[in-house]
């Protein structure tokens, strides 16, 4: 396991994505207004957004709604769409790698060949157009992001279900006859955890940075749910004069991203039993 008290980074990435996870679920309770409620004293006289203040902490949106409640709100978003979009993509990438690499033959062949296929598509370009031809909404874009990010666990999982099918304790198993269900579930499955969890949360900040990417396309989240990137996306016209309507949902954005991914490395540093020189 990870020895918190030695990796400090860590420690405080863990903390950061567990108080961002505290607010997120307690976001209607947490947020000072409700994210959709436009103000009249949020403007000013000219109609432009109002900088922070001690009204409103972070200032307002070029509608006069409070950035702070439209951030709050958006992390919520952006968590749910990163942990379900992820876990999707991660048991479906699961699933094809373990049934393509235990069984080969024609079957695994197909499946990572069709695995192969979809690796050529660059994952933005895919995910636009799949937005583009569903209507989006907050589940039809964590289905869309699942649908692109699946194929890279898949490749991991089959290379290591070949390498782990072929060691000698599978071979001495499989040799006392024990069944196929047995050694995949009782002596495979068991040796993929350790990746399928550091990719599981790696995958979180990816998935995380795709959606800030649609939505800042305007092909994510529609508003008027808020998420990080149509924030962005909403108020990029203000950048010149109101650039902490860009730079706090973009900052965000980056510390969720790096919080996952340091966790991640962690993670991996902590299971991985090659890299046991590095956890001493």
């Amino acid at each position: 396991m990870i020895s918190f008290s030695k990796h400090k980074l860590a420690t405080a990435a863990a903390v950061f994505i567990l108080l961002l996870l505290a607010v997120a679920v307690a976001a209607p309770w947490v947020a000072p207004y409700p994210p959709e409620e436009t103000f009249f004293d949020g403007l000013t006289l000219e109609g432009a957004p109002l900088a922070p203040n001690g009204k409103y902490w972070l200032g307002t949106d070029l509608l006069g709604r409070d950035l702070l409640s439209r951030v709050i709100f958006g992390a919520q978003t952006s968590l749910i769409i990163g942990v379900v979009a992820n876990g999707v993509a991660l048991t479906i990438g699961t699933l094809v790698g373990v049934t393509a690499g235990f069984l080969r033959g024609w079957v695994g062949g197909a499946l990572m060949r069709f695995t192969d296929l979809m690796m050529c598509f660059p994952a933005l370009l895919l995910a636009i157009v799949l937005a583009a031809v569903f209507t989006p909404s907050l589940w039809i874009v964590a289905l869309v992001i699942a649908m692109v990010n699946w194929v890279q666990i898949a490749r991991v999982v089959y290379t290591q279900t070949v390498s782990l099918s072929e060691r000698g304790f599978v071979e001495a198993v499989r040799s006392l006859g024990a069944s196929s269900s047995r050694i995949l579930f009782r002596h495979i499955v068991p040796h993929l955890l350790p990746t399928v969890i550091v990719w599981g949360t790696l995958g979180i900040a990816t998935t995380v940075l795709l959606e800030a990417t649609l939505s800042y396309l305007g092909i994510g989240v529609q508003p008027p749910t808020p998420s990080w990137g149509n924030i962005i996306f909403e108020n990029q016209s203000y950048f010149a004069t109101a650039p902490w309507l860009v730079f706090i949902p973009g900052g965000a954005i980056v510390l969720m991203a790096v919080a996952f991914n340091v966790l991640g490395d962690a993670l991996r540093t902590a299971l991985d039993p090659t890299l046991k020189d590095r956890r001493a």
